[in-house]
């Protein structure tokens, strides 16, 4: 089962809407075939190892991290050709959640075929966690990711961001945006620091841009319009309101950007109306790389499911006065520590490069 998990690890940020799956045969205690799920609409993790073999695996045992699907999609139910196969025992790891595509165990033991259901459906589960939101809600997985000092800053009070956290650092974070779909953050962070928002790990690909701008005041020449061809095209996301200027949009659109034109909430976009459409374009799971007011947005209205800290052993100073720099979340903050929003860390601080790795997520009660 690890190694079905290492092979659909393979696919990372490339199948979505779809889970990442890995599928491996084994017969007379030797792998025969091993295969995973690459992109959407191309063959599943279970008809992909079974092509190696022309179908067939009479007596073999099939892994799989998740419930064969039992559904006609972009492809055929991986359960009829998992039965169809001769496999005598199949193992999954985690069941499908999904009521319209799970069956595909049942199917299996109606064939009478041996069906194991749970080995280490943990691990399984935390393979496909955005996935799993996404079918849960139909919304991506929220990760907030922010490079902080040992003070909570993300910048001094003249704006200089560049760089508070290492080079490691700043390498995981493009393997963050190599592993999901979209990337977003505020019109204020275009602004200030005019990010590209691109993947630049050796063989990975770009994800989508996302930029939430209420009144649609990207700068006409900012990084993150650049238009890029081939491999390393990503599409460029304004999610506006409708008191956005008509001229401005038109501009933005004639700069390669699709223009969303989303409900608002005081004045601003409506981040769950954002993250609806964001689902239904296919997108399971989102970087929200800033700034300080977008986070608190998040967190504020319970739609950050995991925090990622990179806190580097400085400090800025300055306080709350005029000198001081912007923290990670703003926001107008709780008045009691009962209404603040709770999260769990969910492994041990961990080293990298000069910095300090601190992950939580939002607890199911918070």
């Amino acid at each position: 089962m690890r190694r079905c998990l290492e092979l659909a690890a393979k696919a990372e940020g490339r199948t979505a809407p779809n889970p990442i799956v890995g599928c491996v045969i084994i017969r007379d205690g030797e792998v025969i075939a091993e295969g995973w799920h690459e992109r959407a609409g191309s063959p599943h993790a279970e008809a992909s190892a079974l092509l190696t073999l022309g179908g067939r695996a009479e007596g073999a045992t099939l892994y799989v991290n998740l419930e064969p699907c039992d559904h006609q999609g972009r492809t055929p139910p991986c359960s009829r050709a998992v039965a169809a196969s001769g496999v005598s025992r199949v193992v999954i790891g985690l069941m499908d959640p999904l009521p319209e595509h799970t069956g595909g165990a049942a199917r299996l033991r109606r064939a009478g075929i041996d069906v194991v259901k749970g080995v280490l459906a943990a691990e399984c589960a935390e393979a496909n966690r955005p996935w799993l939101t996404y079918a849960r809600t139909g919304r991506p997985y929220v990760l907030c990711k922010a490079g902080v000092s040992l003070d909570g800053k993300i910048a001094t009070h003249r704006g200089e961001s560049r760089w508070i956290t290492s080079v490691p650092s700043r390498a995981e974070v493009h393997a963050l945006r190599n592993r999901l779909d979209a990337v977003l953050v505020g019109v204020g962070t275009v602004r200030a620091d005019d990010p590209e928002l691109t993947c630049r790990l050796t063989g990975g690909r770009n994800p989508m841009r996302v930029v939430v701008d209420s009144y649609a005041r990207t700068p006409l020449d900012a990084a993150v319009l650049r238009r890029r061809r081939g491999a390393g095209a990503a599409r460029v996301v304004i999610a506006c309101t409708a008191a956005a200027p008509a001229a401005r949009i038109k501009r933005l659109e004639a700069k390669g950007a699709e223009v969303w034109v989303l409900p608002h909430a005081r004045k601003r976009v409506e981040l769950d109306a954002l993250l609806g459409r964001l689902g239904r374009e296919g997108v399971i799971g989102l970087l929200v790389e800033g700034g300080a007011e977008i986070h608190a947005s998040f967190v504020q209205h319970r739609l950050a499911d995991e925090l990622r800290l990179y806190v580097a052993p400085i400090v800025i100073g300055g306080g709350n006065g005029p000198t001081a720099g912007p923290p990670w979340s703003a926001g107008t903050g709780v008045a009691r520590l009962t209404s603040a929003v709770r999260y769990q860390f969910a492994e041990a601080p961990r080293r990298l490069g000069d910095d300090v790795v601190l992950v939580a997520r939002r607890r199911e009660d918070a």
